[in-house]
């Protein structure tokens, strides 16, 4: 803990050459060395926080009003659903400690092979997916804000658009950790300017004695399960980012695990539950069924094309770090190329889906359908990823983490390890059967009125089921292998 008592004006430790700002980055999934490890806790807020100015908690907001909820019912559902965000910050303990990356880290969750086919499909399938969604909603923000100014986005301006919005993304996430964290940096404090304003304008218009007319107002369990909807609507957005790992493993192996999940969590908390709260102040005074048009009409002319830019500017920080981490997805499910090549093939298949979603087919509601379900897989993994975290006391060895022999450590019964599989599939099945979305709703979510608990119960069972399997699994396998399935307790107090 010697950077906890140095003085506050020591010097940064500069930055390694693998890692350098403004130069693509060289390591991709491998093990990061103490000799390049460098940084400090707090810049891991700006990271967060670029990324999570996003014009979709705005909309998450106003859906909340639009769901039937009352101004402090809503509010409420804001906070208790962004609460996940404690739960992103807690895994991103393992990035210092481990020196890998969250797609590395999940090895000793579900095994070598297991874990190939869990980053390929959870990590880089359902990644490309909303790197589509967000890019999406970006150039969309691009063409209103061509159409006022020049009063129409031909198609060949909107294919532009799509492009350079794609091209600024994913250079961003070429070039890797050191230019993120730089930028995000300059970001972060621009686009809480104009949150800032943004705030001003809506709180002004904002209808705070909002209620529904009596005969539409919500009571006893009719309002508890809309509110149980509501709390899984919120909660999809943190449950999404299982991957903090990925933005801290450059850190100090023995840097404070409290100031890297409170960063972590506090960069991803604050813009959420803020844009949230403006879309649900908004939603009391416009229809939030079409916010981007609906709030234009609580700002005023000049401030309407800076909002219009922030969207935009927010879905490339957003997609900023999910390219980045399915680039890294891809590199842990096995397939043999650099870092950067990854991301450049992402872009391609994210181009392309944006491009069919926008042009050729009305694929954008459908695939923000099937991503509402998706809650019912990212959940349990989180929870499966915090409870391996529990088990281990946070002591992962990066050394052992990156061999993928069959007798490495992480191998278990032929690559896949069963308390982790297990875990997830049932966790992710019964989910579902809790679940409430469009495209979808479970059984036990109509016996229950319509209340969606897939946020709940998936991630409880499937942390139980885990954590009951590996402890038994350890007791079973202890005489014959005890140094591949106790902890190593080194570090274990940091």
């Amino acid at each position: 803990m010697t950077n906890a008592i140095a003085p506050q004006h020591a010097e940064r430790p500069p930055e390694p050459a693998s890692d350098r700002a403004g130069k693509i980055e060289t390591h991709g999934t491998d093990y990061i060395p103490d000799a390049e490890r460098h940084g400090r806790a707090r810049s891991l807020f700006s990271v967060w926080a670029a990324s999570n100015v996003t014009y979709l908690y705005l909309v998450l907001g106003g859906t909340l009003i639009l769901l039937g909820l009352n101004l402090f019912e809503a509010l409420a559902v804001v906070v208790a659903g962004n609460v996940f965000w404690l739960l992103v910050g807690f895994l991103s303990i393992t990035g210092p400690v481990s020196g890998s990356p969250s797609e590395v880290v999940t090895r000793t969750m579900y095994g070598i092979r297991g874990n190939r086919i869990f980053n390929l499909v959870l990590g880089w399938v359902i990644g490309v997916a909303y790197e589509a969604i967000n890019l999406s909603i970006g150039a969309l923000a691009g063409f209103a804000l061509v159409e006022l100014f020049f009063g129409d986005a031909s198609f060949p301006i909107q294919v532009l658009i799509v492009l350079v919005t794609a091209l600024i993304t994913f250079t961003i996430s070429v070039f890797g950790h050191a230019t993120i964290v730089k930028l995000s940096g300059w970001f972060t404090w621009v686009l809480l300017a104009c949150l800032a304003v943004l705030a001003f304008f809506v709180v002004q218009h904002a209808n705070f004695s909002y209620q529904l007319p009596p005969d539409q107002q919500l009571h006893g369990g009719a309002l508890w399960a809309v509110a149980a909807i509501g709390f899984t609507i919120i909660a999809s957005s943190p449950l999404s980012w299982g991957t903090g790992a990925d933005y801290s493993r450059y850190l100090p192996a023995n840097i404070s695990r409290k100031a890297v999940m409170g960063w972590t969590a506090l960069g991803g908390f604050i813009p959420a539950v803020v844009l949230g709260t403006l879309g649900v102040l908004a939603g009391t005074v416009v229809d939030m069924t079409d916010p981007q048009s609906s709030l234009s009409t609580l700002l005023p002319a000049w401030f309407y094309p800076v909002f219009l830019l922030v969207i935009v500017v927010g879905s490339i920080t957003n997609n900023v770090l999910t390219a980045y981490s399915t680039g890294l997805a891809l590199l842990a499910a096995g397939i043999p190329w650099k870092r950067s090549v990854t991301v450049i093939f992402d872009a391609v298949i994210a181009v392309a889906i944006t491009s069919y979603a926008l042009f050729i087919s009305n694929f954008f509601d459908t695939l923000n359908s099937i991503l509402e379900l998706t809650v019912a897989l990212l959940g349990p993994a989180l929870a499966i990823y915090a409870a391996d975290i529990v088990l281990r006391r946070n002591s992962y060895d990066g050394h052992q983490l990156h061999d993928e022999r069959p007798n490495s450590p992480f191998w278990y019964f032929h690559g896949v390890n069963l308390p982790g599989v297990t875990a997830l599939v049932v966790g992710t099945g019964v989910a579902v059967l809790f679940a409430d979305t469009t495209l979808f709703i479970g059984p036990i979510s109509q016996a229950l009125g319509g209340a969606d608990l897939s946020a709940i119960v998936g991630p409880l069972l499937a942390a139980v089921i885990y954590v009951v399997m590996t402890i038994l699994q350890r007791r079973a396998t202890r005489p014959a292998s005890a140094d591949r399935t106790e902890p190593v307790m080194e570090g274990a107090a940091r």
